[in-house]
């Protein structure tokens, strides 16, 4: 096992100032791993915001070709790290080898990914209306806007992926391409892993020559309340749950200055099952779906976690086929032991509910999860029953069987905000249902065709967001370059003199950029 220090990063130094130690486990065994972690006190929060705000403005204004060197670097230190973390990291979260070495690829993917929103400049958001001094009745000032860092950003890690929305994840990526430093609270289930990407940063900020409290890093249980209400903090990023999520979005409201918060929640990303793509190929449909609820034992914020068909034998016939299937998957470890708790409390839930029939699924196999499936009568989705809007984060999924067209539009009408829907069907199905595109485009962020919404492409197109409760602000994405976005505002120029003028918005465009000037895109000077 790597070597472990365990204490907090506070402006470019370690501390260990609290008295308190927390201790990161074996997510198979539960055993306690041989480090401990120190929680960070009321006081090291404030210095590590302190710090994250004295690196602010020299951060801020390097050149976007220097922290695209940063994020760079900090890619190459993650694909540096050897085999004993990739091990540290499966200790860690039961994760298999596979899935850790390509979650890395994606997090130093997404790195670069941003490095290249950096040098291509359109981040800014460059727009220049010239000055009409003969215009009449009135003359128009010159007036140029672009879009500059929020401030110091707390990151909250996930559970579920150690790598990619954790430590050095999507977050914190997007934060520090716009020129915000990060104040990230670890995981309390991957601690030892966090320190060890966190140290990987490090290197890359101090490789590259980035300042002091450029990325900072806090353990604990309770420093997260702290943290959100420090004055120093501008934005806050989250993955997790959505009572986690709402109660950051309620103290960040409640400050002083309010503060945005960013928080992905809560989703159970139904997918359709159309009548002609039953009869084409509903055993195909079944198989390709079971794999998706089961896959990394159902511990992703996209599982689908309801299936909604129309009454006929062959959905009859595909729920039975999907039950079966469901009924031979082995046990899986989930990531630590509370999330197997939610798990089961979820999962009784649905037990215990009059209005639904378990179909299928095992009670707790150890400290391993098992597959679950659920069937409920449509009522209870249109009479607004708040179960069938909640996800339970593991391997289970709920079907809902709908008489006809009508009724289906009137399910997903009554479906809450969700990161994604899934449309099955064949191309007549497609045309015949053709307004649920613009149904479900009103619920969600990603709408799916012919596929399963269990993985999320880092690309510019990509959203990972939605309407409440899958995210406290549907207008932005946590996945792909439109992520930073999130930690950008405007702002406007106007009369200012060329010489005092951004480089994004000088005459000369010495950027090279694309910039809409007087109404049109150009990148030549003016």
């Amino acid at each position: 096992m790597p070597q472990i220090l365990g204490h907090n990063y506070i402006g470019g130094t370690r501390s260990a100032a609290g008295s308190l130690s927390l201790l990161s486990h074996d997510a198979s065994t539960g055993e306690a791993l041989p480090c401990s972690f120190v929680q960070a006190t009321e006081s090291e929060v404030h210095a590590a915001a302190q710090a994250a705000a004295a690196a602010f403005p020299a951060f801020r204004s390097m050149p976007a070709a220097r922290r695209a060197d940063f994020l760079e670097a900090i890619a190459a230190q993650l694909d540096a790290l050897d085999d004993e973390f990739v091990a540290l990291v499966t200790r860690e979260t039961a994760l298999p080898n596979a899935r850790i070495q390509g979650e890395r690829a994606r997090t130093s993917g997404q790195m670069r990914l941003f490095a290249q929103v950096l040098r291509r400049g359109d981040f800014y958001g460059a727009r220049i209306d010239r000055a009409l001094p003969d215009r009449k009745p009135l003359p128009r000032s010159d007036l140029r806007q672009y879009r500059i860092g929020v401030g110091p950003v707390a990151v909250f890690g996930a559970s579920n992926f150690p790598l990619a929305f954790s430590t050095a994840g999507g977050d914190t990526a997007a934060a520090l391409a716009a020129g915000c430093p990060v104040v990230f609270k670890a995981h309390s289930g991957h601690m030892a892993t966090a320190e060890q990407v966190a140290d990987a940063i490090i290197r890359a900020a101090e490789q590259t020559g980035m300042p002091k409290g450029v990325f900072n890093m806090i353990y604990g249980a309770g420093v997260g309340e702290a943290l959100v209400k420090h004055p120093a903090i501008k934005a806050v990023g989250f993955t997790g749950s959505l009572k986690g999520g709402r109660a950051l979005c309620d103290m960040a409201a409640a400050r002083p200055q309010p503060i945005p918060v960013f928080a992905e929640m809560s989703s159970i990303n139904p997918v359709v099952v159309l009548p002609e793509a039953l009869h084409v190929r509903g055993e195909k449909i079944a198989s390709e779906l079971a794999a998706s609820v089961v896959l990394g034992c159902g511990q992703f914020c996209t599982n689908p976690g309801l299936v909604i068909g129309m009454r006929s034998a062959q959905f009859s016939a595909f729920t039975e086929t999907l039950t079966a299937l469901l009924a031979e998957q082995p046990a899986q470890t989930m990531l630590n032991a509370g999330t197997l708790r939610s798990y089961e409390k979820g999962v009784q839930a649905l037990l215990s509910h009059p209005g639904v029939t378990h179909l299928t699924g095992h009670r707790q196999h150890g400290n391993q999860a098992r597959a679950h499936l659920f069937k409920a009568d449509v009522s209870l989705l249109l009479e607004g029953d708040p179960l069938l809007q909640e996800e339970v984060f593991g391997p289970t999924t709920l079907i809902v069987e709908v008489a006809d067209r009508a009724e289906l539009h009137q399910a997903l009408n009554s479906l809450h905000g969700q990161l994604t829907a899934t449309l099955i069907g064949e191309p007549q199905d497609l045309h015949d249902h053709a307004e649920l595109l613009a149904l479900l485009e009103q619920k969600v962020g990603r709408v799916l065709f012919n596929g399963y919404p269990t993985g999320v492409e880092v690309c510019d197109s990509m959203v990972h967001g939605g309407p409440y409760p899958a995210t406290s602000d549907a207008r932005g994405t946590s996945v792909g370059s439109l992520a930073i976005e999130r930690f950008l505002r405007p702002v406007c120029y106007q009369n200012c003199p060329d010489a005092l003028l951004p480089d994004p918005l000088k005459n000369a465009n010495p950027l090279g950029i694309a910039r809409l000037v007087d109404g049109a895109s150009h990148r030549n000077p003016i």
